[in-house]
């Protein structure tokens, strides 16, 4: 590991002006650490969010769940507030890593680094999640961009998402036995203007399986997925990624109609 210069703020201004040069924010650090480690990333800044108050809030708005960046996997997992408004994004936390993984990993972390396999940004594309940040706020159909690709810019904090709270929601994943993240995964929210369906591990980034949700709208039988830039790799091919998401999908139905 290179040399860094570690800043420890205490406000979201001081992340902000600390964060010169080539730095990195800190949150819970599974993937930044290892990168730096093994040196796949070099920092001369590391600015750690941890001392920032206020990132780490769960509280309830009239239809919007409102998470802080910082609030790690266990937190949503066992919040009560989460329970009470969207149970499906409880048990999706509970199901992330293992618990070392949920009592250090962040939701923003998670959303910044937007792994294509990652389980958090399927739930907040499905249940239309604005994103706020230090520079203002990203709609989630715009904010996932590529692998390991986001529309913050440069400097730019991720600080809290509003997850709409839905009729039903319910996440399924064929998760990889090891490391435990999605071969596929499938979030549906159900809103009173119809389904939002999205889709994690299959591709190079989540994204929203819009066949599927009119397909649903009008009754009809989903069809299969069909994309071309599907992952094809040790671990599984593209169609039985696709098959996967297909089964994924008819749990993650079966529950909201249940």
């Amino acid at each position: 590991m290179t040399p860094f210069t570690l800043a420890r703020p205490t406000s979201l201004d001081a992340a902000r002006r600390a964060f010169v040069g080539d730095a990195a924010f800190l949150a819970g650090g599974h993937t930044l650490l290892p990168a730096m480690k093994s040196g796949l990333r070099a920092v001369e800044t590391l600015v750690d969010l941890s001392g920032v108050p206020g990132l780490d809030s769960i509280k309830r708005d009239d239809d919007r769940l409102i998470i802080g960046a910082m609030a790690r996997h266990a937190d949503v997992a066992s919040s009560p507030v989460v329970a009470a408004a969207i149970p499906g994004l409880a048990r999706l936390a509970a199901g992330i890593g293992d618990p070392q993984v949920r009592r250090r990993g962040t939701l923003g972390g998670s959303l910044a680094n937007n792994d294509p396999a990652a389980d958090y940004p399927a739930a907040t594309l499905a249940l239309d999640a604005v994103i706020e940040t230090s520079e203002g706020s990203h709609a989630a159909d715009d904010f996932f961009q590529g692998m390991f690709a986001t529309a913050l810019g440069d400097g730019e904090i991720l600080t809290a998402v509003q997850f709409r709270v839905p009729e039903r929601f319910a996440y399924h994943k064929f998760r990889h036995p090891a490391s435990r993240y999605a071969l596929a995964g499938v979030a549906i929210a159900r809103f009173p203007e119809g389904v939002r369906v999205a889709v994690t591990g299959v591709a190079y980034s989540v994204f929203r399986w819009t066949e599927a949700e009119a397909a649903i709208a009008a009754g009809a039988p989903v069809p299969p997925l069909a994309r071309e830039d599907l992952n094809s790799d040790i671990h599984a091919s593209a169609d039985y990624r696709a098959h996967l998401a297909g089964v994924m999908l008819t749990r993650a139905l079966r529950e909201i109609e249940a």
